[in-house]
């Protein structure tokens, strides 16, 4: 079966899963997680020979963590479904009504986008996250993975598609196209008419052939060169808390963060306690010629360290004599993803979330908490970097747009 055959089996099922109710959705969601669950070890054995093809293809250390399942981060994927399922569900909800003087009764309301196509690389959790997350908004999805994880999603997507149809609804609600040349990628962005919406998640180059290539409407999850600032006001024993975190917890996701930004006065005293950190973890550092005065070894900055998403352990390093210095830096640099300010200034807080151009802004916080799960959603289907038609973490909510309903007695114009 060549893909375009496989997006049109999904339309197809995509009335049976846009017209489902809840109670449905999440015995579907229930029965996902549970076949997950009891397939762990199976999983994982797909997920090795993944993981051994790739090291034998030469794929960085990062890209392999991206790849990798484990038993927690499978557990992950379970309580994110649980999450899923406790979720108030969007479809059919009331966003606003009025009656208007001719007596026409008009409502609009949230329904599923339909057909939701997923290109991704490397992650395999993104086959669940998707799937979920369609699920409950009532949409169905075409999943196209990379190769490098192409085992584990299959055994992924085989598991999903026996839970939904044991709960009576036609399994390709949740379709795989399992040809991973390039060619499929090509033609999933020429199916206008089939798929509703494409949704890219990998790499900056992925996401740009997406964008300029797509006859689709294409959602934007872009990658995340994501900018920590420390004040001159910072607490910095927690600024070195929080860039550490922000930084080592997991470097090859895209809300670690990428870029380093630091009050003149306080780079000294900062970047001396941060460097002994960071040595711990073989952090590299580049920065400006002023960073340099303080550290020595480390390598001067190029226009492009300052727009890298690394993705591993390195980092770039700007110092600014101003506040309004550090927001110019962030606004030209950043991918508009995730960024934060280390301050005790509520004055330059509230100024910094008022002119950062980012999807999610922080005060005093790490940039990893830009997640669908950390902020209450659910898992996520990615985050948007674009300001239409959602922004930031996108659940169930994104995935639905909204329908007005008339009702009327005769009325005519």
């Amino acid at each position: 079966m060549n893909t375009v055959e496989r997006a049109i089996k999904v339309k197809n099922a995509a009335k049976y899963i846009n017209r489902a109710t809840s109670e449905q959705k999440n015995k579907i969601l229930n029965s996902i997680k549970e076949i997950l669950l009891s397939n762990v070890d199976e999983i994982l054995v797909q997920n090795q020979k993944d993981i051994e093809a790739a090291k034998n293809n030469g794929m960085p250390e990062h890209l392999i963590d991206r790849l990798t399942l484990n038993y927690n981060r499978i557990n992950s994927m379970a309580l994110a479904i649980d999450e899923l399922i406790s979720l108030a569900d969007p479809v059919s909800e009331v966003v606003s009504g009025w009656v208007r003087p001719n007596g026409l009764k008009i409502e609009k309301i949230r329904v599923p986008i339909g057909v939701v196509g997923i290109i991704f690389e490397s992650r395999p959790n993104v086959s669940v996250d998707a799937a979920t997350i369609c699920i409950k908004s009532g949409n169905a999805v075409l999943l196209r993975g990379g190769k490098e994880s192409i085992k584990t999603n299959t055994i992924l997507v085989e598991l999903m598609k026996s839970a939904v149809a044991k709960n009576g609804l036609p399994s390709d609600i949740v379709g795989l196209v399992v040809d991973t040349a390039r060619e499929s990628a090509n033609e999933m962005m020429k199916m206008h008419g089939i798929l509703d919406v494409l949704i890219p998640r990998g790499s900056a180059g992925l996401i740009n052939s997406v964008v300029s290539n797509s006859n689709v409407p294409v959602i934007e999850t872009g990658t995340g060169n994501c900018h920590i600032y420390v004040d001159d006001s910072a607490d910095i024993d927690m600024a070195v808390d929080i860039v550490v975190n922000a930084k080592t917890s997991r470097p090859s996701v895209c809300n670690a963060a990428e870029s380093l930004v630091v009050h003149k006065d306080v780079a000294s005293l900062f970047l001396g306690k941060l460097k002994s950190e960071f040595d711990k973890y073989n952090v590299e550092l580049v920065g400006c010629s002023e960073s340099q005065k303080i550290l020595p070894d480390i390598d001067l900055a190029t226009d492009e360290d300052y727009y890298t998403e690394y993705l591993g352990y390195k980092m770039s390093v700007k110092i600014v004599d101003c506040l309004d210095e550090a927001i110019e830096h962030i606004n030209k640099y950043s991918s508009k993803h995730s960024e934060s300010i280390i301050t005790s200034d509520y004055k330059a807080s509230e100024y910094f979330l008022q002119s950062i151009d980012s999807a999610a802004v922080y005060v005093n916080a790490s940039t990893r908490f830009t997640d669908g799960s950390e902020f209450g959603l659910g898992a996520e289907i990615g985050i948007s970097t674009q300001k239409l038609h959602a922004r930031g973490p996108m659940s169930i909510r994104e995935l639905t747009t909204q329908k007005f309903i008339i009702r009327g007695n005769g009325q005519v114009r």
